[in-house]
This record gives structure tokens, C-alpha cells and sequence, in this order.
């Protein structure tokens, strides 16, 4: 991938609350219109969705994806968010054959829409919904190695103003979130975090330590207190397995009470 692509792994939040003026959301909404302000806005944007697992990666293929509404209970306006964003069948095509090149089995859908791990950080960072969009699923066997081995393939891609995102969340433990928070929970919380910012970050591992750490991350400190199961991680291994390089910003932040991190790899903002 030309270096000036940039990669973003995001925490999306609760469903539609961050649309919906949820004071929990306040930092995760100001940090995503941050970055989308100081940054090129991209010609087209590949996500990988949490929300979304298959037997192999799949691929929307659409041009004009609906919006799927996977969240339930929340209100009703919740469900007629509009995020119009055209696909682009060309880009999902060359991700097709980029997977195939690498040995990796996936398939195209051409009816799938886009989930909420795509039009809700999308709608924040650029309302307009004028960029074409592909999203990637996650394989449903969760194994981290085979997400950078995705991320990896998608090197090949060639143009140099793409916006790859994983969309997820640093902190996915539901209990937590709506339970009673203690100094021992709080404590696996930022020890997980620590351990992240470290792994994505640190200028002192090199890319073989970084990887293996990924790999292995469920021996990290309260790994599974913070991710009881990985797929909201696993867009993180999508985006390294495509930057394979510590990040050039992590931004530290608290979502729904619980610390939570994103992470751009990037040239320096024009």
C-alpha cells in the first residue's frame, strides 16, 4: 500500500448513541470530527466492521448498500438515520483479487448493506456521505492471525488517498459497561488499555514483537475481563496486518465511563 494511505482503528461506541447526543459519547464524537478535519478527506474508505462475521471475508459489492438497523431498543429515530454513501464495485472487486493473490478464499455480496459499525463513526467524521464505501467482514472463526493476514493483502492496494478502517471498540465487555464499576474493575481496565497503547504505539518493539503480541493478545493483562469475545478487537489486527508499523497517533479517551483507545497510522496531516 502507497505509505500516504492512511489506516484508523476506531471504538464506535453503543450502537446509535453517539448520533443521538449521549454525553457518554462526548469525547469518542469530538476525537473522530479531530481526525477527519486535520486529514485529507479520502477518495474512497474500506471498513472492517465488528458487526459483521462470515465463514471467509466477504465483501459488499453494491453500489448502492442499504443501511442495516443492528441495534435494538434504542429510539426511534434511531432507526431512520440516513447515511447515503455510494459503494464502489471496482474497489471491492481489486480486494477480491487482492485476498485471492495472498490465499486467502472470500466472495463478493452484492446485497448486504452497511451495519452500524459503519454509518455511525462514518456520519460523525463525514457527514456528507458523499465517499464511496466498501465494508469487509471478519472471519467467524475470530483467529487473529488470519485477520493480519487480511490486513496484509490489503498492502497491495494502490491508491494512495484510501481510508482503511477497523471499526470496533479498545473496551467490549456489556456486563461492565452497564454494571457497577469497581477499583478492580477499573484497574483491568486501564491494565488492558496500558498493554494496548504499549503494543500499537511503543517505538521500542519491533514489527515481530508487535505482531506476536496481537497474535497472543488474550495473554495480556485482563484480556478477557476487557474482551469476554474478540470481535470487537479484531478490526485492530485488520489494521495492523495493513500498517504493520506503530502508530503515528494514539488518543487515549473515556466512552460510555470505561478508557478506550483509537489509533491512526499516517504520513503527518497536510
Amino acid at each position: 500500500m502507497n505509505d500516504k494511505a492512511r489506516v484508523l482503528f476506531l471504538s464506535h461506541g453503543g450502537g446509535p448513541l453517539p448520533l443521538l447526543g449521549d454525553r457518554a459519547h462526548a469525547e469518542m464524537v469530538e476525537c473522530l470530527e479531530d481526525i477527519a478535519a486535520r486529514y485529507p478527506r479520502p477518495s474512497a474508505i474500506i471498513l472492517v466492521s465488528a458487526h459483521w462475521e462470515e465463514r471467509i471475508p466477504t465483501i459488499t459489492s453494491g453500489d448502492r448498500p442499504d443501511l442495516i438497523y443492528d441495534y435494538y431498543g434504542f429510539p426511534e429515530e434511531s432507526y431512520e438515520i440516513q447515511y447515503p454513501c455510494p459503494g464502489e464495485p471496482r474497489l471491492a472487486e481489486r480486494i477480491h483479487a487482492l485476498l485471492a493473490e495472498a490465499g486467502i478464499p472470500s466472495k463478493l455480496d452484492a446485497e448486504r448493506g452497511f451495519d452500524h459499525g459503519l454509518f455511525v463513526p462514518l456520519k460523525l467524521m463525514y457527514p456528507e456521505a458523499d465517499i464511496p464505501c466498501v465494508q469487509l467482514s471478519l472471519v467467524n472463526d475470530l483467529d487473529p492471525t488470519a485477520h493480519l493476514a487480511m490486513g496484509r493483502a490489503l498492502r497491495g492496494l494502490e491508491d494512495e488517498n484510501l481510508l482503511v478502517i477497523g471499526s470496533g471498540f479498545s473496551f467490549h465487555n456489556m456486563r461492565a459497561f452497564f454494571g457497577q464499576e469497581t477499583t478492580e474493575s477499573a484497574e483491568m481496565n486501564a491494565a488492558f488499555e496500558e498493554w494496548l497503547l504499549e503494543t500499537c504505539s511503543s517505538t521500542n518493539l519491533d514489527e515481530e514483537e508487535r505482531e506476536r503480541r496481537l497474535i497472543q493478545w488474550a495473554k495480556a493483562p485482563s484480556a478477557r475481563y476487557c474482551h469476554p469475545r474478540e470481535e470487537h478487537l479484531l478490526p485492530l489486527q485488520v489494521c495492523y496486518g495493513c500498517a504493520q508499523a506503530p502508530s503515528s497517533e494514539a488518543f487515549e479517551l473515556r466512552i460510555m465511563g470505561k478508557k478506550s483507545s483509537m489509533y491512526l497510522w499516517t504520513e503527518s496531516p497536510v
